[in-house]
């Protein structure tokens, strides 16, 4: 057998050098690619997408998973090998059902879609933006009825990014979450608003950029395997566990948006340096989630980012660096500033009581496009009456609005509750952290992150997706995914700063 498990490696680790290469293409069209570009490199996507399923929906992979299932059987359930074996058997059997040119026409749309978006925002016109989406969203449909019977349209589609996890599931844990988050944004507007203006002064970006490098360099961020560029909208990619990237967006009179972009990016990057390199090109390399890879972003951003002892260290630093618009702002003010509990327009600048908001406007109006309840056309409009209803604000143009994100340009439907599930999974993390690590806030206050990220690696990067989401917040915290301990956070914290 072990010639047989060699023989799968192989295949295996050719489809990553594919998948690897078309991330690299991904990351130029992002953050260097002139727009002339786009129609080439939508047929450079296309191929590389179209030799990878074909090579890993190939009669002889499954052949050899068929072979090597009884094998798997007699070994260590949680072991690298069985769980190897396990999870290509899953992904098989999933891509197996997706035919190659449907593959093929995905990554055409959607290359050429990132392009239009880009324009399409800039122009603040949804109209340009909307026959590719519509092709996506109708794709889309066409690959979930693939993996029908289903209890609703919207599960083969969060199961991508959330193995295991149903809508009923989600639904669930938001409904439960709701409530308590509404009633803290309500009991915080009722306070005095605490003062976040010296946030909003200039800025220069060079600085801001700079200081973001040091915070990062600190958190343990390994420039020898990876990188930061500039892209209209921050993500992390990698091509293997020695080259992880990140990037992020410097706004001129903002000091927030690029330094915690910055953070979050390099939280996920910190998840994929430290999976163990035996696991490296293979479906085990990468985060179990998209859930759980939002919580070691969200846990880098807000938890240590936003928290009162990072800025007892950092702070000195930042007021040296900006001694116009820091230099007679206390601590605490700042600390109250960066925490600033305002409903906004843009998902990613959002502070933590309200992000949550955002996602459920968004997985509301996906599920509603994906049963055919809302057209494509009606976006905008629908977009909007669901930011007023639920944050009070009309968006102003498409751009701070409908097309903020560049998600549905990439075909990633299904993709954004993971954004609070990984919040939730955060604190779950935390408590348990603490637990484990009595005096991590003195070692923040002392600029030291390296028993966090000791901690993070040992129990959750290196296993790579080894484990399913829920059974690893499980193996790691003792229950799945629940929201009481995010809660718990929230309102501990927002509850000092404002009086509550």
């Amino acid at each position: 057998m072990e010639e047989k498990l060699a023989q799968l490696k192989a295949i295996l680790a050719e489809v990553a050098d594919l998948d690897y290469a078309a991330s690299i293409l991904h990351w130029d069209l992002q953050c260097l690619m002139p727009p002339g570009g786009a129609e080439g490199r939508s047929y450079q996507l296309a191929t590389l997408a179209g030799l990878s399923h074909i090579k890993f929906t190939s009669d002889e992979v499954g052949k050899l998973l068929q072979e090597l299932g009884p094998y798997a059987a007699q070994l260590d359930p949680d072991s690298d090998t069985a769980r190897l074996i396990k999870v290509t058997a899953r992904r098989y059997e999933k891509r197996t059902k997706v035919p190659p040119a449907m593959v093929g026409e995905f990554a055409q749309l959607t290359g050429a879609a990132h392009d239009i978006w880009v324009q399409a925002r800039k122009a603040n016109d949804f109209s340009k933006f909307q026959p590719y989406l519509e092709k996506i969203m109708d794709w889309r449909r066409r690959y979930a009825d693939l993996f029908k019977p289903y209890d609703h349209v919207y599960d083969p589609l969060l199961d991508d990014f959330e193995p295991g996890l149903k809508s009923a599931d989600v639904k669930a844990i938001f409904g439960a979450l709701r409530t308590r988050q509404v009633a803290l944004i309500k009991a915080i507007a009722a306070r005095p608003q605490v003062d976040d203006s010296f946030l909003h002064l200039h800025f220069d970006e060079k600085k801001q950029w700079d200081f973001g490098v040091e915070v990062i360099t600190k958190f343990g961020y390994d420039w020898t395997r990876g990188r930061q560029d500039k892209a209209p909208h921050p993500f992390t990619t990698n091509f293997g566990v020695n080259d992880v990237r990140i990037t992020t967006r410097v706004v001129p009179n903002y000091l927030g948006s690029a330094l915690f972009g910055t953070m979050h990016e390099a939280g996920h990057a910190l998840y994929e340096l430290g999976i163990a390199p035996e696991l490296d090109r293979s479906p085990l390399e990468g985060g179990t989630s998209l859930a759980v890879h939002e919580s070691q972003s969200r846990m880098w951003e807000n938890l240590v980012g936003r928290s009162y002892e990072f800025w007892q260290h950092f702070y000195p630093r930042a007021q040296e660096m900006f001694p116009s618009q820091l230099g007679n702002v206390s601590l605490d003010t700042f600390y109250k500033g960066i925490n600033c509990v305002k409903p906004s327009l843009i998902r990613v600048e959002a502070d933590e009581a309200t992000y949550n908001l955002h996602i459920m406007l968004r997985l509301e109006l996906e599920m509603a496009v994906m049963e055919g309840s809302l057209a494509i056309k009606d976006l905008p409009e629908a977009w909007n009456a669901h930011m007023k209803d639920y944050l009070g604000l009309t968006p102003p143009n498409d751009a701070d609005g409908v097309l903020q994100d560049v998600h549905w340009s990439s075909g990633l439907v299904g993709y954004f509750a993971t954004y609070a599930l990984g919040n939730l999974i955060s604190a779950q993390l935390w408590e348990r952290i603490l637990a484990d690590i009595p005096n991590l806030p003195d070692q923040i206050r002392g600029g030291e992150f390296g028993a966090l990220l000791g901690w993070l690696r040992e129990k959750i990067h290196r296993h790579g997706s080894k484990f399913e989401p829920q059974e690893l917040v499980q193996q790691v915290t003792g229950s799945k995914i629940n929201p009481d301990p995010y809660m718990r956070y929230l309102e501990t914290k927002y509850g000092q700063i404002y009086g509550l």
